[in-house]
């Protein structure tokens, strides 16, 4: 029904933000990409890019740029049956939080070669809102529960640690994490999104505690924020494992596990292509980090 010209200007355009940046990776002129879309938005009947610094899609844009990733993928599946498997290479759009990438999803994509990846960011307790609005085709979430139509799988838990220099918890909590010291200590957040340091007090003191505030939306600057006396934070054990271990960083309490549930969930539309994806998340042993 819809040309793949038309439909890869657009992708590209609402990706990169503008006509002339789709032209340069499509190699054409920014009139053919003008014209592409065009056509497409005169076949439909309504617009589709809001032009602009940068190009957004509309609600109609979104919609057929999912059907363009899910036939990239239904037509991925196809090759795989006809046994056309290296020549075949899906785009698959996945939702997941910083600190999921930054501490272990990497090396599980790595060995995964039949894929190119586009990965949204965006608060575990958020993410699953991409694919429910169907901008991504698989999502990782701290959502237990499958959305309709998508298939859900536990991940296990990632494991956080509350810590700070040893100049900053000399400084602050010189007698120990209390409220007082915590209203008046310095906290990292990574943005209004993220709740973890707050539910990290609560559980602490069994209290809600104002806190002073550094918003930091880049996982190794938080770490590194924490260990050069900026403010204190709860980063992911595996980031933070030697840097605990060298005293650049100091555990606020020990004694306090705090983890966060992760779920995998993909789209059983697109589930078949996305198997060997989805056979990779399913192995993974987060609580083994």
């Amino acid at each position: 029904m819809f040309e793949h010209p038309q439909l890869e200007a657009l992708y590209a355009v609402v990706r990169l933000g503008s006509f002339d940046s789709a032209a340069a990776q499509l190699a054409v002129t920014p009139s053919a990409i003008s014209q592409r879309i065009k056509q497409l938005e005169d076949r439909l009947g309504m617009i589709l890019v809001e032009r602009g610094q940068p190009c957004r899609a509309t609600p109609a844009a979104e919609k057929l740029l999912r059907h363009r990733d899910q036939m990239h993928l239904l037509e991925t599946t196809l090759a795989r049956d006809l046994g056309r498997d290296s020549d075949t290479r899906a785009p698959v759009r996945i939702a997941t939080n910083a600190d999921s990438l930054a501490a272990w999803l990497l090396p599980v994509l790595a060995p995964l070669d039949g894929f190119f990846y586009d990965l949204v960011l965006d608060d575990q307790d958020h993410s699953d809102v991409w694919l429910k609005r169907g901008q991504v085709s698989a999502a990782i979430s701290s959502r237990p529960q499958a959305l309709q139509g998508c298939d859900c799988y536990p991940l296990g838990s990632l494991h956080y640690i509350a810590c700070a220099s040893p100049a900053f918890v000399d400084r602050y909590f010189p007698d120990g994490v209390s409220a007082e010291a915590i209203s008046q200590a310095p906290v990292l957040t990574f943005d209004t999104k993220d709740k973890l340091q707050r539910d990290w007090v609560t559980r602490k003191l069994g209290v809600t505690v104002p806190m002073p505030t550094h918003y930091m939306a880049n996982t190794q600057a938080f770490v590194e924020a924490a260990q050069l006396g900026i403010g204190w934070g709860l980063n992911p054990t595996p980031l933070v494992r030697e840097a605990l271990a060298d005293g650049s960083l100091v555990d606020l309490d020990p004694t306090l596990t705090f983890a966060t549930p992760l779920f995998w969930h993909v789209n059983r539309l697109t589930a078949p292509a996305l198997a060997p994806l989805t056979r990779a998340m399913r192995a993974v042993r987060l609580d083994d980090l």
